[in-house]
């Protein structure tokens, strides 16, 4: 029986196809490695043997159970526009689009809240919450072609986090169908035991995310806007720490760095010279960055672009030599959200701080342009594969006090392969991304392949070493695969025994992510041990401290420095050492759903139950896989004890609270109590 004919017999009244038109269009995502794989009409290696459209979970539970029985890989797909290689499949493989679970299944305008299917298509479901007076506040620069279930799976940031943070924020609920075919339905605890952490961020290793309960908030009926020209691009992020940790919350800050800005203002003459009628021919810069316009083949721009291109370094020196002097600073946008009075009282005080920090007021319009034109971005990099070049994007993140070595080091180890340029978009009280973008090209495409894994490979050690996480957004894929070890250590394993758990069988997407059968052992940074007395990172705002220690002796050395843990607790609880705090779901801590922006823990060691040693170093945020965390707060220490941990301090600012009346910690049901058993028992005996 043909594998098609095995598909219609098991899967009645499912759509389904193996037509080599859909076998293309479905054989991967957007890795921009890729792309030059497709110059060259390599396409055929990676397409799937059939491609399945279910309409509801039910549907899918048969696509994954029929998968599970034949040992068949499946790839979950939601509109493709991956980065990082998620989606990879062979002539065995079942890729299964979830495009038509995309039904609003209820909205609750009191929470507020709405639970839709996972392959809502994410510009049409924001539109739709729009006319009913609501926003997610999710604005991915990929919208226009990213779902709901892929922005779970990835971990997904948008560039409205400075206010409603990152997807993982934003979950109350997940709906999934895990490698037998059983639906699972898990909820967000406040204080644990809370198991969605674990889905998000998964990438289809672990199950396929079929509908979503996320938190909504009203549309703001006002914003407010700015730019500011920073004499260089540190003092532009000191300003940016500066704001977040005085408690503002822009729902966009993005700073630029000289180069970029250098070209945005080339841009901005161009659009004033055509609005006063003296026509929109491009810039000499501009016009080297793209191919002849009128010709069939390439023209002498891309000859120019291929050229300059295949001599990085020494554009990056030119750059260099010239400075921020020169090239006039670094450029930050900011935009609040929220009542015309808020915004306007935000947006002074963080111009306040902006003087301080020696920046130049650029007027609204600068920040207005880039609403406008928000999600261009995404449509950029045609024209450079067109050329016979090509680019990519890197995101990579560190609390305040690792930035200038991040920054530095990546920078570094980008350039001497290709041209980079980078700006900060997603920031924090602890810490920001950094979002680093190349170009490059070489006389072939195998040679570009080589300068290409020759340029990620130097980055991400780079990133690892200087104490940064490989991924704040974008996930791992297979593009970072190799290196998640290196950042993990022993958490890959804990990762790899999540997936027994969950898929049994080893059909979800195998190669995501990390390997199905052998987690690569890489050398991993030794974390820091843990301190005798509790060590403040004032850049950052976090306090380093054993897990044997006990609250009031950490609140105690925050109090000299005029900082707090911030918790509601009594006498007696203050007395509980960090780890049994943590175990029992960390009570009297700050609201998560009221500053969706801060987070509770940066970083932690933990001892398992099996005497091996988990580490998980400090970041902002971080899109690395499972969110481990997950499995000490409020588990009451069965899967081991917290031996040291990075927390959260606060000053005497406070954001404005974001209110919603989604319930912050719903009963523990019988069925997802049992799948916690399952994780506790698979991680716990991790060696």
């Amino acid at each position: 029986m043909s594998f098609e004919a095995a598909i219609a017999r098991a899967l009645p009244g499912i759509p389904h196809s193996a037509s080599p038109v859909d076998q293309i269009a479905y054989a991967r995502d957007l890795w921009p490695r890729h792309h030059l794989a497709v110059t060259e009409g390599r396409i055929a290696e990676h397409r799937p043997g059939m491609i399945v459209w279910p309409s509801s979970t039910e549907e899918v539970a048969q696509v994954v159970r029929f998968c599970a029985d034949e040992g068949l890989p499946l790839v979950p797909y939601g509109a493709g526009s991956g980065v990082c290689g998620g989606v990879l499949p062979d002539h065995r493989t079942v890729v299964l689009d979830l495009k038509r679970l995309s039904r609003r299944r209820s909205l609750d305008r009191q929470a507020p809240s709405v639970e839709v299917e996972a392959g809502a298509l994410g510009i049409r479901f924001e539109e739709e919450l729009n006319a009913e007076g609501f926003t997610l506040g999710h604005f991915p620069s990929s919208i226009l072609c990213s779902t709901v279930g892929g922005w779970v799976a990835a971990r997904s940031a948008g560039q409205c986090s400075g206010l409603y943070g990152k997807i993982e924020d934003m979950v109350a609920s997940l709906e999934c169908v895990v490698g037998r075919g059983e639906v699972v339905r898990l909820h967000r605890r406040a204080h644990g035991p809370d198991l969605t952490p674990l889905l998000i961020g998964s990438e289809g290793v672990l199950g396929v995310v079929t509908a979503a309960t996320l938190r909504l908030h009203p549309a703001p009926p006002a914003r407010a806007f700015a730019a500011f020209s920073f004499p260089s691009l540190e003092a532009g992020w000191d300003a940016m720490r500066e704001m977040f940790q005085a408690g503002l919350r822009p729902a966009v800050s993005r700073l630029y760095d000289p180069f970029d800005s250098f070209m945005a203002r080339l841009g901005a003459v161009r659009r004033q010279r055509a609005h006063a009628g003296a026509g929109d021919e491009p810039s000499e810069a501009a016009a080297a960055a793209a191919p002849s316009r009128g010709a069939r083949g390439p023209g002498a721009g891309a000859a120019v672009l291929r050229g300059l291109l295949r001599v990085p370094g020494v554009l990056n020196q030119v750059v260099d030599a010239v400075g921020s002097r020169v090239l006039r600073g670094a450029t930050l946008i900011l935009i609040f959200e929220g009542t015309a009075r808020a915004s306007a009282e935000d947006l002074a005080r963080a111009a306040a701080i902006a003087a301080r920090g020696g920046a130049r007021p650029l007027g609204e319009e600068p920040a207005r342009h880039w609403l406008a034109h928000r999600y261009s971005v995404s449509y950029r990099q045609a024209p450079v594969f067109m050329a016979g070049a090509f680019s990519d994007t890197m995101e990579v993140a560190a609390p305040w006090s690792r930035l200038d070595a991040l920054y530095r080091a990546v920078r570094g180890a980008l350039g001497r392969h290709v041209f980079v340029m980078a700006h900060l978009s997603h920031a924090y009280p602890d810490g920001c991304s950094i979002y680093f973008t190349f170009a490059g090209s070489a006389p072939s495409v195998a040679a570009a392949e080589a300068k290409y894994d020759a340029a990620w490979r130097a980055a991400l050690d780079a990133a690892i070493d200087a104490g940064g996480t490989l991924s704040h957004h974008h996930g791992v894929g297979r593009s970072k695969a190799p290196r998640l070890g290196a950042e993990l250590g022993l958490g890959a394993d804990v990762v790899h025994a999540l997936r027994g758990v969950f898929d049994p069988a080893g059909i979800m997407n195998p190669g995501n992510l990390l390997p199905r059968d052998a987690v690569p052992r890489s050398p991993v940074p030794r974390p820091r041990a843990a301190p005798a007395s509790p060590v403040l990172d004032r850049a950052s705002l976090l306090v380093h401290a054993a897990g044997t220690a006990r609250l009031a002796d950490v609140e105690r050395a925050l109090a000299q420095h005029g900082l707090t843990l911030g918790l509601e607790l009594d006498a007696a609880s203050r007395e509980l050492t960090i780890d049994a705090w943590i175990a029992a779901g960390a009570p009297g801590a700050p609201d998560p759903w009221g500053d969706p922006v801060d987070h509770l823990v940066a970083g932690f060691t933990a001892r398992l139950a099996s005497g091996a040693e988990l580490a998980v170093r400090p970041a902002p945020r971080r899109a690395v896989g499972p969110d481990l965390f997950a499995l000490f707060l409020g588990v009451e220490g069965r899967v081991g004890e917290i031996t040291s941990v990075h927390l959260r301090a606060h000053g005497a600012s406070r954001p404005r609270a974001l209110p919603t009346s989604l319930p912050r910690q719903p009963p523990l049901g019988e069925a997802e109590a049992a799948w916690l058993d399952a994780v506790v028992g698979a991680a716990r005996d991790v060696r």
